[in-house]
């Protein structure tokens, strides 16, 4: 499989490594102000750049109607848009708040403990998210998947940033640390004790692998997914 990279910081090189593990080709690998013209030489883009340039990026790929795998955060609101777009131009996208295969386990498991957690209201739900200090957006669009997952089940409306307990909104507390990859909380309690788990990355690997998979699923498909689908669950 050909594979173009657009962004090139350290999870694209991360993706680089893994993608030629897997015995995958690397055709092009754009940075910020590179040219996009060898990008039509790939079976499939990789897209990990930034929230400010994301939106223009897909606006140009999409069209080309070569797959492509969006890891960038931070667009959620454009989401409408792209599906649009997508479906417009008969093209293909698979897009994740978070591509690491734990990180998606992580997910169900979160939804299976808030609908256990759903009949005992005198608990009260908070959520941590921690990143490197590079990271732009707050909070981490992992923790906003891991809100939508209990939101329902926990009769909360809305989520806020901070720790502060309000009563139709979850607390998310986003923390920025040197090196860190990623960890993410989800915390019941009250007087009496706590529940809580917990995700921790320790590299960017099982970023770029649930990427590199996600890039041999898509090909040959039509439509907008999610990792959901990628690993079936």
């Amino acid at each position: 499989m050909k594979i173009a990279l657009l962004g090139y910081g350290k999870m694209g090189k991360t993706i680089e490594k893994i993608a030629l593990e897997r015995g995958h080709t690397v055709v092009t690998r754009i940075g910020r102000n590179d040219s996009m013209e060898d990008i039509t030489k790939a079976d499939v883009i990789i897209e990990f750049t930034s929230p400010e340039s994301v939106m223009n990026n897909l606006k140009y790929l999409i069209p080309t109607q070569i797959p492509i795998i969006c890891g960038t955060t931070g667009w959620n609101e454009n989401l409408g848009e792209v599906t649009d777009m997508i479906k417009e131009h008969k093209s293909s996208m698979v897009y994740a708040s978070n591509f690491s295969l734990g990180v998606n386990i992580f997910f169900e498991l979160n939804k299976k403990l808030a609908a256990m957690m759903s009949q005992f209201k005198e608990y009260d739900v908070k959520m941590q998210e921690i990143h490197h200090t590079e990271k732009k957006d707050a909070p981490s669009g992992t923790a906003i998947t891991l809100f939508e997952g209990l939101a329902k089940s926990v009769s909360k409306e809305n989520w806020h940033l901070g720790t502060d307990l309000k009563e139709d909104s979850v607390s998310i507390e986003a923390l920025r640390e040197e090196d860190v990859k990623g960890t993410h909380s989800v915390t019941y309690q009250n007087e009496i004790d706590s529940i809580e788990i917990t995700h921790t990355a320790h590299t960017r690997d099982g970023f770029a692998l649930g990427s590199v998979i996600a890039a041999e699923w898509i090909i040959n498909k039509k439509g907008i997914y999610t990792m959901k689908d990628v690993l079936g669950l």
